[in-house]
């Protein structure tokens, strides 16, 4: 009685458009999580390479400090003075790394896997 041929075909037709939706989303949801992954990708890869451009400046500027402190205090106190001041700076920032470290790491990891 409900079921004439241009229903059916009707249903059919929204199965098939349905279908094809599904498959579309199925789609952008791969898209979305390739893109956020490139970017998370390319966000370390940039942190690493700033990361050991100012490892390789801290060296330097150790040395020329060591050296520069050397006539005033001899080498192994000039050195030792910026051995401590790199303890000082380890010391900080492992009674800080909540502050410091963690929660901006968290926040721009949200911001970047988040955003739409």
């Amino acid at each position: 009685m409900f079921s004439t041929d241009k229903n059916i075909e009707t249903i059919g037709q929204l199965i098939e458009v349905l279908k094809h939706y599904v498959g579309l989303q199925n789609e952008y949801l791969r898209l979305d999580v390739i893109e956020k992954v490139v970017r998370l990708i390319t966000a370390l890869t940039i942190a690493a390479v700033v990361f050991l451009i100012v490892i390789i400046i801290f060296i330097y500027l150790s040395f020329a400090a060591a050296y520069a402190m050397a006539p005033y205090t001899g080498f192994p106190l000039a050195f030792l003075i910026v051995a401590a001041f790199y303890l000082l700076i380890f010391l900080l920032f492992l009674a800080f790394r909540k502050n410091w470290i963690e929660k901006p790491l968290v926040k721009f990891l949200a911001s970047l896997l988040m955003e739409q």
